[in-house]
């Protein structure tokens, strides 16, 4: 079943359950795949839909955030359990171990060798991790690794 296919039985089921909250979170997301499928002029891919999902969700973080600071807890808790229904829909994150795992993998998959390699590395990284991991975080992460990297390279007299 596509994840299209899902949501939209989702949607029904929880109608019929009468889950408010969920119908129209699940809803929200529709629409925006709908919108996103009239831009590209045809059906999104189970991929492209993660990526609606995961902008979903990465909106209401920053609006969960936004009302803390503004100290509306009840909104932020709203906000909250939309992220929490909207997390059954994507993929497991990746651990802190496996990031670490797939940038060494990047790193010596794409030569990379400096801070001037990121691009080089995100762009081989960013497929495997989309969805599963915040792209500030792993773009942090390689240019600490890359960083490391060209200071051993330098201290090590080799370059």
């Amino acid at each position: 079943m596509s994840l299209h296919d899902r949501v939209q039985t989702d949607i029904i089921a929880a109608m019929r359950a009468g889950d408010v909250l969920r119908r129209d979170v699940l809803r929200m997301v529709a629409n925006a795949a709908y919108g996103a499928e009239k831009k590209n002029q045809r059906p999104l891919t189970d991929d492209e839909y993660l990526a609606v999902i995961g902008r979903e969700v990465k909106t209401r973080r920053e609006s969960v955030e936004a009302y803390t600071n503004a100290g509306r807890q009840d909104l932020a808790d709203k906000e909250q359990a939309e992220i929490d229904i909207l997390s059954g829909y994507l993929p497991a994150p990746l651990s802190e171990a496996e990031i670490g795992g797939l940038i060494a993998e990047a790193i010596a998959a794409t030569g990379a060798s400096s801070a001037r390699d990121l691009g080089k590395v995100m762009g081989w990284l960013s497929p495997r991790t989309r969805g599963r991991a915040d792209g500030k975080v792993v773009s942090g992460l390689v240019a600490q690794a890359l960083a490391k990297a060209d200071l051993t390279a330098h201290d090590g007299g080799t370059h």
